[in-house]
Formats: structure tokens, C-alpha cells, sequence
């Protein structure tokens, strides 16, 4: 199967070179590379053109999470998969595209595959457990009828390292445009509800955390809570998140408990302000598309 490697980047900075070095390294070699870049300022451009990679310009404020990568999908109508990476996100080993596209060959059904991600070598106790939590490491196929045991995790996945079936894709929908962010969670449900199943490739990994402070976070919590509204009559079918939540709170509880205990007030108030952020984000924005 021809495949596309697409990544947006703008200023990459010094982690972006070590990405790009683990491109080349490589033993799948995709058809297309693909950078988006929307107005670097420190040569991450550059270092893509020197790269060998195609390197397509767009204005900052054109970045769209959604429409940015649903128009880099249409740039490359001769490939069957699509592979999406972050500027941020080192593949772990020379090998991993390949396990990543295997995995998702290996399921016909399949529309979907997302890597493991791993915590950085600086990560923090609270980075680690939500990479740890999240990215597990048994593999996985998820269809709709894993809706009563996973709620909305049935549709989650990540475009920090996803690779999708680009027919099945444009078939669901695509992505969303004027998405701040979720637009792979949209994909995914899109697909699901289409009758593909979403893959867990535990076995394809990258080293991608955030260490991100309580501002950050309220503001990602923010946007997360804007898109959940918009896209209601969407993801209601997949479940409330808050179970969700609440698993993924105890389990933070208990690894700080035995890794880091003097973190857990440090926990407990960014719990706090996700939540009132969630909240916030979901009350601010109305239901923008009806999806079918």
C-alpha cells in the first residue's frame, strides 16, 4: 500500500531535528513527506526542505487541527494511508511506521491505527501516569459494541501518531473543520459509527508528553469541553466522559501514592481546574453539526 507521512510544524525547535532524524531512520519509507508549516520562525522549515521532505507553506492563522489536516489528506489522493505525526512526537525505533501500518493491514475493518506514546526522559510523576494511563501496553481493536464497556474511550485515538485508511476516512466524513482540537477523536467516532473499528498498536511507539502547567491545562481542558458541545450529537452515542475521568483520577491517586506523594495536592488541583474548565468550555459553545 503507498503511503503519506504528514506533519504540521511550526517552530519545531531543537526536538524537531531529532524527529526528522528518526524519519530517515526508517525502514518504511512513505511515497510522500509531507510538512505543513505554518510560519516558522526558527528554520523548522528549513530543516524540512534539507530533509528531502515536501514542504507546503500556510498562513498561522489558517492552522485549523481539523481543516489543516483534512486538506493535507486531499493532497495526496494517490496514497492509501495516511500517517500523521507531530512536530514533537520521536519514533522510538527504526521500525516503527513499518509496525504502525502493519497493524493496521493486519484488520480489514480496521480505519484507524494509533501508536503507543511514551513519557519523555524528563517527564514528571503526573506526565508519566497520563501517557501510562492512556497508552497501555496490551493492543487492542475497538469497535461499537465496546461502547458499554469503554464509553468514550471506544473512540479515542491520536493524530500525534495515527495512521489511517484514506478511503475509509473520506468515506466517514473526514475531519472537522474549525476544530481547536479532538479532531482524531471525531475521526475515529466518524469511523466507528461508519462500521470500521479504531487499533491500539501498542507495539508502534513514540516519545511524546507534555509537561504542561495548570494554566495550560485549563486551557486545553477549555477547548476540550467547547468541542465535546459542538460535536454532542456525535459523541452522545459513545457515552458521557465523566466515568472516564473518574477511572482516570483514581488510577493517578494510586500511582502518585506509590511514586511521588508529596504530588498528590499538586493532583488534586489540577483535577479541580480541568474539571471547571471542562465545564466552562462545554457552557460556552453551542452544538455547531448535526452528523449523521
Amino acid at each position: 500500500m503507498s503511503t503519506a507521512l504528514i506533519v504540521p510544524v511550526k517552530n519545531g525547535g531543537p526536538r524537531w531535528h531529532r524527529v526528522v532524524a528518526s524519519i530517515q531512520e526508517q525502514t518504511l519509507r512513505p511515497q510522500r513527506v509531507v510538512v505543513i508549516d505554518s510560519g516558522s520562525t526558527d528554520d523548522s522549515d528549513a530543516v524540512a526542505k534539507t530533509a528531502g521532505f515536501e514542504l507546503h507553506a500556510i498562513a498561522p492563522t489558517c492552522f485549523d487541527h481539523g481543516g489543516t489536516r483534512q486538506m493535507a489528506v486531499e493532497m495526496v489522493p494517490e496514497c492509501e494511508i495516511v500517517i500523521f505525526l507531530t512536530q514533537d512526537a520521536v519514533l522510538e525505533g527504526p521500525d516503527t511506521l513499518e509496525q504502525l501500518v502493519s497493524a493496521l493491514r493486519a484488520y480489514p475493518q480496521a480505519g484507524v491505527a494509533y501508536g503507543r506514546q511514551l513519557p519523555r526522559a524528563e517527564a514528571d510523576p503526573i506526565e508519566r501516569h497520563a501517557r501510562l494511563f492512556n497508552y497501555p501496553e496490551r493492543a487492542a481493536e475497538k469497535s461499537l459494541k465496546d461502547i458499554q464497556r469503554l464509553g468514550i474511550k471506544t473512540a479515542f485515538s491520536s493524530n500525534s501518531f495515527a495512521a489511517y485508511r484514506r478511503r475509509m476516512l473520506l468515506q466517514a466524513g473526514g475531519f472537522p473543520q474549525n476544530c481547536a482540537m479532538g479532531e482524531d477523536m471525531i475521526a475515529a467516532a466518524r469511523i466507528l459509527l461508519q462500521g470500521g473499528t479504531v487499533i491500539y498498536a501498542a507495539q508502534a511507539r513514540v516519545i511524546h508528553s507534555h509537561g504542561f502547567t495548570v494554566a495550560e491545562e485549563a486551557r486545553r481542558y477549555y477547548n476540550i469541553g467547547r468541542m465535546h458541545a459542538q460535536q454532542h450529537p456525535l459523541l452522545a452515542r459513545f457515552q458521557s466522559p465523566a466515568s472516564e475521568g473518574q477511572r482516570f483520577v483514581r488510577s493517578e491517586l494510586a500511582f502518585l501514592l506509590r511514586q511521588a506523594p508529596w504530588r498528590i495536592p499538586e493532583a488534586l488541583l489540577r483535577t479541580v481546574t480541568k474539571y471547571g474548565a471542562y465545564r466552562w468550555g462545554k457552557r460556552s459553545a453551542p452544538v455547531m453539526e448535526q452528523i449523521g
